[in-house]
């Protein structure tokens, strides 16, 4: 690919009024340390707390703060972001302070090493620092054996909210997508691998899960509450519906408005 001059970042923020601002920091600071110009896009998926006002107060010109009235899903939030964006590479990552933003500068060498579509950081990289709760890796090997069956998705790992892709892939992929809030990575990926973008790669990451009420849970008693297994047939379902699509419906391939 042609030389990178700027990079886009998209950070989709639900209910994070007590770490919003800290991950956006420290964001910056990492990124400030890459050597191309760069923007954060923040997404707030619904003004239901301080989020919005906590991150006016930061005053910096690479910061654009968006947003809307309701609630929509992460994967709403990431498109909406994702087609605001100006860079040559566009990713998102977890407004959480679960993921070192550290870590992207990884996926950027990757980015360039491999002439790369996409770039997706994973926990199963051999070089990844991955504070991992064994229920997760029984989680994660269940969907992710099924994900390899179902798409012939050729990657170990595609739910670590950290990605970059190539701006053609970002202009031809997200005014495609569906999925609002279950299973958003498993149609960008399924999508682009589709549509010819077959050069997928994997970077190393450092996570270190702090969110006991994340959806892959941290303990068997998370495992068997109501809302965690409510969340993983919506996954389920969604995961079907995107298959359908792809497979059957060949929705994908339908001519769309590029924004």
């Amino acid at each position: 690919m042609k030389r990178i001059k700027t990079i886009s970042i998209v950070v989709p923020s639900y209910k994070q009024e007590s770490t919003i601002v800290q991950s956006i920091i420290s964001l910056d600071n990492a990124l400030a340390e890459l050597p191309y110009k760069y923007e954060i896009i923040v997404v707030i998926d619904g003004y239901l707390d301080k989020s919005f006002s906590l991150l006016k107060k930061i005053h910096n010109p690479r910061l654009r703060i968006l947003g809307y009235e309701e609630n929509k899903g992460k994967g709403f939030a990431v498109r909406f972001g994702m087609l605001e964006a100006h860079g040559d590479v566009v990713g998102f990552i977890d407004g959480g302070l679960d993921i070192d933003p550290t870590s992207i500068s990884m996926l950027v060498n990757h980015f360039i090493w491999y002439d790369a579509d996409v770039v997706i950081g994973s926990k199963l990289h051999p070089v990844s620092q991955v504070n991992y709760p064994f229920i997760r890796k029984i989680l994660s090997w269940g969907y992710r054996s099924m994900i390899r069956i179902m798409f012939g998705l050729k990657v170990r790992d595609t739910q670590v909210g950290m990605k970059l892709f190539r701006k053609t892939v970002v202009t031809d992929i997200f005014p495609r997508l569906l999925v609002k809030r279950f299973a958003f990575d498993i149609e960008i990926l399924a999508v682009a691998y589709s549509r010819g973008f077959k050069r997928i790669f994997e970077a190393p990451v450092k996570i270190i899960f702090t969110n006991e009420s994340s959806i892959a849970g941290n303990s068997f008693s998370s495992v068997i509450s109501r809302s965690f297994c409510e969340a993983i047939l919506h996954m389920l379902w969604d995961t079907l519906a995107v298959f359908y699509r792809l497979k059957i419906l060949r929705y994908y391939d339908k001519k769309v408005s590029i924004q």
